[in-house]
């Protein structure tokens, strides 16, 4: 493969990650309802966890027994999924930023992205078979096409509810539904 190819190949495999609807798309326009900042920070945290899983996946290939960790990875996802969709139920993200707001932004999408089971099963599936095909410099258009998805997805949802202010309880509830369904499929999958 040449390098250009690599690296086309890599965006389309990092859109393919980021833009499916899900549990973390959820959040992010959740997040993006109140501020740019916090939806891009939260965005900023799902990009470290794929960093994080990527890495992982990576150094411990050959170790992981997929089968029996992937059930432990649902069940975890279930719970970390429906207590987000709790806290967006019961305190939707505030209007004003402060500093712990932003960097519960963070910290929150890390979680998420580190206990999702679609983002463990991607990497653990697609990533690792791309990177032996591609190498490093696939990774480059995957992670450029992530970072152009944590910006333009934020400033699209924020730039809506700004433009029509009635949207903000809409993405709140729609994105609260979406982590109750992701929770309860997680669970039937891992029973």
């Amino acid at each position: 493969m040449t390098a250009l190819f690599e690296i086309a190949f890599g965006v389309v495999l990092g859109f393919s990650l980021a833009a499916p609807p899900g549990p973390m798309n959820a959040l992010i326009a959740a997040r993006s309802v109140g501020s740019f900042r916090a939806g891009f920070l939260t965005g900023l945290g799902a990009f470290s966890a794929d960093l994080l899983l990527g890495l992982i996946v990576y150094l411990v290939q050959h170790e992981l027994d997929v089968e029996l960790v992937i059930r432990y990875v649902y069940v975890l996802g279930c719970g970390v999924m429906l207590f987000f969709a709790y806290r967006l139920f019961t305190r939707p993200p505030p209007v004003e930023e402060s500093a712990g707001s932003r960097l519960s932004a963070y910290s929150s999408a890390l979680g998420v992205g580190l206990s999702n089971p679609f983002q463990i099963l991607w990497w653990l599936t697609a990533g690792l078979a791309f990177a032996y095909i591609g190498g490093a410099v696939l990774f480059v258009g995957l992670f450029g096409a992530i970072l152009v998805w944590v910006v333009g997805f934020p400033l699209v949802v924020h730039a809506g509810v700004q433009r029509y202010p009635r949207l903000r309880q809409y993405v709140g509830w729609v994105s609260g539904a979406l982590m109750v369904a992701f929770g309860v499929y997680f669970a039937i999958l891992a029973a």
